[in-house]
C-alpha cells in the first residue's frame, strides 16, 4: 500500500516547525522507523507531514555526572549507542539500544521517537521510564518537560499534546552502588521481544538492598516494579540463595502476560520469571562493581590529596 495524500512541510527551525504543527494536523518526521510503515500501511493519515530531519541542532548528545545524558530528537540509535560519554555517565543506555531492532535501523531511527512513539514492544520506554527520565517537549506555547512517570498514557499513546514535538530526552547519570541490566527473548535477534526485562538494583555489603524492574512486552505498559521486598538482603555471589528462586516466583505471579501468534501467556509468564531473576542478578553484579570501582577511585584521590 502507499500512504493516503498529505502535504510535505521541511522547516528549517523547530520553532517553524511547531508553528506548521499548530496550524495544521499533522505528523512529525525525524527517524521514521515507525511512522513510515504505519503511512504506508494506512494506520496513520495525518494530511500533513513535518519532516525535522532539516534541523541544525536537533542530534547533539551531551553526558555529565551532574545532568546525565540528554540526546536530543534527531539523535539515532548507533549514535547515542556509540557515545563514549554517555556510555560512562548511564550504561543502560548503550546496553538497551543494542537490543533495539537491526542495524540499519539503529543507523535511521531515533532514540526520542522510539520513547515518545511508546509501543509496549520497545525497549527504550521501558529503559527511560526505569531510569525515571523525562522528555523536553516543545510547541508554541513554549518548551515543557515531561516526566517518563507521567509520559504513558497506554500502548502506542503518550501525553504529548497535539501540537507539541518531542525535542530531547534525558537520564539521570549512574550512582555509585546501583546497577543497571536488561535482557530480553526474541525468536530471532532483532525481531520484537517475547518478553524483555530490565532492572535497576542498588547493593551494598554484597547485598541486594533495592530492586526496581520494567518489562517489554509484558505486564503493565509504563509500570516500574518493586521487587525490594522480596530480594533485599539476597547475597549478590550466590545464586544458591533462595531469595533468587522467591524472585523468580514473585515475578511469575505480580507479572501479567498475553498470549499472541508468537507465543502463550504461559510461555511469557516463565520468560518472566526466568529473566526477572538473571537480569536482577546481573544488575546487582554491575552495581557491586561500580561500588568497587568508586571506593578505589576515592582511596587513589586521598593518597594523591594527601
Amino acid at each position: 500500500m502507499k500512504p493516503s495524500p498529505l502535504k510535505y512541510h521541511r522547516p528549517r527551525s523547530i520553532e517553524e516547525a511547531c508553528q506548521i504543527l499548530a496550524e495544521v494536523d499533522g505528523k512529525v518526521l525525524a527517524g521514521g522507523q515507525s511512522l513510515i510503515p504505519m503511512l504506508s500501511m494506512r494506520l496513520a493519515a495525518p494530511g500533513n507531514l513535518i519532516d525535522i530531519t532539516g534541523i541544525d541542532g536537533l542530534a547533539d548528545i551531551t553526558a555529565s555526572t551532574q545532568s546525565g545524558v540528554t540526546f536530543a530528537a534527531l539523535a539515532t540509535h548507533a549514535s547515542v549507542a556509540s557515545d563514549r560519554s554517555a556510555a560512562r555517565t548511564q550504561p543502560l543506555l548503550g546496553r538497551a539500544l543494542q537490543l533495539v531492532a537491526h542495524p540499519t535501523i539503529r543507523n535511521r531511527g531515533t532514540t526520542v521517537g522510539s520513547i515518545v512513539h511508546a509501543d509496549p514492544s520497545a525497549e527504550m520506554p521501558a529503559v527511560i521510564r526505569l531510569l525515571d527520565g523525562s522528555v523536553t517537549v516543545q510547541s508554541v506555547r513554549g518548551r515543557r518537560e515531561i516526566a517518563a512517570k507521567d509520559l504513558f498514557l497506554g500502548p502506542l499513546e503518550s501525553s504529548l499534546e497535539t501540537d507539541e514535538i518531542a525535542v530531547s530526552a534525558t537520564v539521570p547519570a549512574v550512582r555509585p552502588g546501583v546497577g543497571t541490566a536488561i535482557d530480553e527473548i526474541a525468536r530471532r535477534h532483532g525481531d520484537y521481544a517475547l518478553v524483555g526485562v530490565a532492572a535497576r538494583v542498588s547493593v551494598a555489603d554484597d547485598e541486594v538492598r533495592t530492586a526496581h524492574v520494567t518489562y517489554v512486552s509484558a505486564g503493565e505498559f509504563g509500570e516500574v516494579v518493586d521487587f525490594s521486598d522480596v530480594i533485599a538482603g539476597a547475597s549478590i555471589s550466590d545464586a544458591r540463595d533462595p531469595k533468587w528462586n522467591a524472585l523468580s516466583e514473585a515475578a511469575r505471579h505480580r507479572i501479567e502476560t498475553e498470549p499472541d501468534i508468537h507465543a502463550t501467556a504461559a510461555y511469557r509468564s516463565q520468560l518472566v520469571a526466568a529473566l526477572t531473576a538473571r537480569v536482577v542478578m546481573a544488575a546487582a553484579v554491575d552495581g557491586a562493581s561500580s561500588l568497587t570501582t568508586h571506593q578505589a577511585a576515592l582511596h587513589v584521590d586521598s593518597g594523591v590529596n594527601q
